[in-house]
């Protein structure tokens, strides 16, 4: 005999409960009936499962509103948290969701800001029941009251001011909420802009990042505003507007005047975030990145070679730099791989660079010209020669950047197939993996790979095997 209805639903069976309703949907009736039992369990399970069946429990609404009223303030609660599931068509619940934003219990007002913002009735009621509960004395019902009148959209415009107010609350929950709530409420969020722009000093970074968005989202209209702060006082704001600026990728020119002045900050993470922004921006800030080599030290010079690299084959004017930083006059002197040549080498090297600073700037630049120089001879000759560096990360990293470089990089095939014998395991990786990817099946180059299959290192072997799978395969 199978169990009654009422009995799974004293029993909190949801799941049972929503595999009758599956087999046969007139069972929906039946739990809307139940809203109606003497027993707690049954009819907070019954409302619970409305909840999970969202639209489909129309015809419980008025019923649901009823348990609104409720004695049982865990019962309202859970009838608050149905209606918001049932979403849009539950508008009708609006004027009663409302007035339990005031409930004294927090969790009903808390479910009541989330209800009425699913449901999203733009009436005048809901809004100015979420603007008075933008006050509340609980930070969760104030977050929840904000986010509600963002669900609501431009309809909730008149609830701006409020939130500008509510970008200064305590809290920083609130703090995010308001910002990202304005975005949603649109193109009104104009007047909202010397709040947000004074919200990126906010202490929190959570709340600088919503606001950023936010600005964002309202697109050219904050340009001035944010170039007005580029010299602020403070490098926390100064970041803040370069990087909303670098998100928006406007390729105006005084955004691109007003970023460089930046790229020689006193403050580092402003250089970087600078030099990330115009990365940004692309082509155009190209002239300004390259200008920045002028008064550069290493490190900066390192970052602004990066930003290059990560524009592509828009910087190709920064070829000749990339290049001039990638040489080095020991990559003229042969490599021999004997153990009294490597000895030599490598105390030389040692002196010459003990920790491998002065190669940092190798490393990005045969990085950069992997990205910047395609279908570029000068570039393939210079990351050629950088295959006989003296430091084996400068060795690797031209590898990897020859084959990123493709077919247009055959020209080094035959440098490719002298490190290959390399004494440094990433190197020969980084080799074997560019002779797959230029794609030339010689001999040479075959019987090159051939002798890596057992190689002493297990990554080495599984990447020569795999290029000569790409060389062999039909």
């Amino acid at each position: 005999m199978s169990v009654s209805l009422e009995q799974l639903l004293r029993d909190a069976r949801v799941d049972l409960v929503l595999s009758r309703i599956e087999k046969d949907e007139l069972v929906i009736e039946e739990v809307i009936n139940h809203l109606e039992n003497n027993s707690r369990s049954v009819k907070f399970n019954a409302i619970l499962v409305l909840g999970e069946l969202g639209q489909k429990s129309i015809n419980g609404l008025s019923k649901l509103n009823a348990c609104l009223e409720d004695n049982d303030w865990s019962i309202c609660r859970e009838a608050v948290r149905t209606l918001g599931k049932i979403g849009e068509i539950a508008k009708e619940s609006i004027p009663q969701l409302s007035r339990m934003l005031k409930d004294k219990e927090e969790s009903i007002r808390k479910e009541a800001a989330i209800a009425i913002g699913k449901i999203g009735s733009p009436t005048q009621e809901a809004i100015s029941s979420l603007i008075n509960a933008l006050k509340d004395k609980n930070e969760v019902v104030r977050t929840e009251a904000a986010k509600a009148l963002g669900r609501i959209g431009q309809n909730a415009h008149a609830a701006i001011p409020h939130l500008m107010e509510s970008l200064k609350d305590v809290e920083w929950t609130v703090r995010t909420a308001s910002a990202q709530s304005l975005s949603q409420i649109g193109k009104e969020s104009k007047m909202a802009i010397p709040s947000l722009i004074s919200a990126l000093e906010d202490k929190d970074w959570r709340v600088r990042y919503r606001v950023s968005n936010t600005l964002i989202e309202i697109g050219e209209e904050v340009v001035p505003s944010l170039l007005e702060i580029l010299n602020h006082k403070n490098s926390i704001v100064r970041k803040g507007a370069i990087d909303t600026l670098g998100d928006m990728g406007f390729s105006d020119p005084n955004i691109i005047d007003g970023l460089s002045n930046l790229l020689s900050d006193k403050v580092e993470a402003v250089r970087g975030k600078t030099a990330y922004a115009l990365r940004s921006i692309g082509k155009e800030a190209v002239p300004v990145l390259l200008k920045g080599f002028e008064k550069s030290k290493k490190g900066m010079k390192n970052i602004l070679i990066s930003a290059l690299g990560g524009i592509g084959t828009e910087a190709k004017e920064a070829l000749p730099n990339l290049i001039d930083f990638l040489k080095l006059p020991d990559q003229e002197i042969e490599y021999i791989p004997t153990f009294t040549n490597k000895l030599k080498r490598n105390i030389a090297t040692f002196f010459k660079d003990p920790f491998s600073n002065k190669a940092s700037i190798r490393v990005e630049s045969a990085r950069a010209l992997g990205k910047v120089g395609i279908n570029s001879e000068e570039a393939v000759y210079a990351l050629e020669k950088a295959l006989n560096d003296p430091k084996k990360i400068v060795r690797r990293e031209a590898a990897l950047s020859i084959g990123k470089l493709g077919s247009s990089a055959n020209i080094a095939i035959p440098s490719l197939i002298k490190a290959l014998k390399d004494e440094n395991p990433d190197v020969r990786w980084r080799v074997s993996e560019a002779l797959g990817l230029i794609g030339v099946d010689t001999e040479d180059v075959i019987d090159g790979l051939k002798e890596l299959i057992h190689d002493e290192c297990d990554y080495v072997c599984e990447s020569a095997i795999n290029a000569l799978d790409n060389l062999t395969e039909e």
